[in-house]
């Protein structure tokens, strides 16, 4: 497998413009470690094509850019700029994985040096290396080791640990392919009607799979009058799970953008979403004006914020590194380090013994993570357990998972990864588990 991207390409009309601007998101990304999706609200204005065309390319290095350097590194004889090494990046991504012709890739990257700062001077050596590239073609693949070489250190020692070898290696080939557009219909609708309208398949969990030709989500038929929202198949799952009933008073930390809170909602509770960050807790309102849900929005920081009344169960979506939706963002591969999970560990333990706080005795809570790194996920309820707070396990059982039995865990909780479903195109690396509020 030459781990070729799905999406197609538009072979004629983006330009150089296109290219320059794919290099200062991967200088913004790689340089700065700032995430796709801010390089991406700073880019300049351009036509949507080359703006699509821009994003593709840095997203398809990000995700094959060990695969890349191994490819570009015997034809340097001395490590170029590193704008200069982004654009040889993007070039090769071009003609070895977009399938753009290779006169188009070389000749439009090659123009795009020449518009960097002394990039005159390194446009002969983007034109040489690039062509060496286009000659060699797939043949340049042959003997890499690309979910190895594509996969940073510290993440391949880390799945290692949590999911052995094997493990390991299926989470990185997953990274491979873009993630699909999954939707979650709201209770009561018709799923097959509706994936017909949609042209989606119906998976075993309920969510709505695209096809990977789909039209912009605004111009979906049922975007307008709030069929359904955007959520993929595994971060639907832990509001499911928490099984909620009409008329129960239930919470909702760390709630952005808004899935899991139309879900609670839309199973009819009385839903508190809790947000810190203001312009984020607007996106929930949005959202759920467009579905014709409701529910009360609290700007709060849910790990001091303290409720009127206990609540009957409470959803946490805790802060974490996200190295689950590395399908989605393969930019979280590059501006995670190491350091950040330990970093993150705190603030989960104080959302944990909040979210405990916020129950009446017997109430429900479920601790979820789009992490795959275990001591963001199992880590942090065992790290909760040992401090005594007053909460203890209580298990899924198989028939909750029904059509997902592959993830539940020895221990009763959820654990998915993107290896999961790769008949079906995978899905997003999630933990949950479910605690309940004992006694004092």
């Amino acid at each position: 497998m030459n781990g070729r991207m799905k999406t197609p390409v538009d072979k004629n009309s983006p330009g150089a413009g296109a290219r320059r601007e794919a290099i200062l998101l991967l200088e913004a990304v790689l340089g700065r470690r700032r995430t796709l999706d801010e390089a991406l609200g700073a880019m300049a204005a351009m036509p949507g094509r080359d703006r699509g065309f821009a994003h593709l390319i840095a997203a398809t290095v990000l995700r094959r850019l060990g695969t890349l350097d191994a490819v570009l590194e015997p034809y340097l004889r001395r490590a170029p700029p590193d704008a200069v090494r982004h654009a040889l990046r993007a070039g090769a991504a071009q003609i070895l994985f977009l399938g753009t012709q290779p006169h188009a890739a070389v000749g439009e990257t090659v123009a795009a040096v020449r518009t960097l700062p002394k990039g005159d001077s390194f446009a002969g050596l983007a034109n040489a290396v690039l062509r060496r590239v286009a000659e060699a073609g797939q043949a340049a693949l042959a003997g890499l080791d690309g979910p190895r070489l594509d996969t940073p250190d510290w993440l391949w020692q880390s799945w290692h640990a949590a999911y052995g070898a094997a493990g390991a290696r299926a989470i990185a080939a997953a990274h491979v392919a873009e993630a699909p557009l999954d939707v979650t219909l709201k209770p009561g609708l018709d799923g097959a009607g509706w994936s017909a309208r949609l042209g989606a398949s119906l998976l075993p969990t309920g969510t709505l799979r695209l096809a990977a030709d789909h039209p912009p989500v605004p111009d979906l038929p049922g975007f307008a009058e709030g069929a359904w929202w955007v959520q993929d198949a595994a971060a639907a799952l832990p509001a499911r799970l928490l099984a909620v009933r009409p008329g129960e008073r239930v919470a909702d930390l760390c709630a952005a953008p808004g899935g899991k809170t139309a879900q609670l909602a839309a199973a009819g509770a009385e839903v508190t979403a809790v947000e810190r960050a203001p312009d984020r807790a607007g996106r929930i309102g949005e959202n759920l004006a467009r579905l014709g849900l409701s529910a009360e929005i609290v700007v709060a920081d849910a790990a001091a914020w303290e409720p009127p009344a206990p609540f009957d169960a409470v959803l946490l979506d805790a802060p974490c590194t996200a190295t689950g939706t590395i399908r989605r963002h393969p930019d979280i591969a590059r501006v995670k380090r190491v350091q950040d999970v330990a970093a993150l560990a705190p603030a989960q333990d104080a959302l944990l013994a909040a979210a405990a706080r916020m129950l009446r005795p017997g109430g429900r809570l479920i601790y979820a993570v789009c992490s795959l790194e275990a001591a963001e996920g199992e880590g942090a309820v065992a790290r909760a357990l040992a401090s005594g707070v007053a909460l203890r396990r209580e298990p899924f059982t198989a028939a909750e998972l029904d059509g997902l039995s592959q993830a539940l865990t020895a221990d009763g909780s959820l654990r998915t990864t993107p290896a999961f479903w790769p008949e079906r195109g995978g899905m997003d690396g999630f933990f949950a588990c479910r605690l309940v509020r004992t006694t004092i």
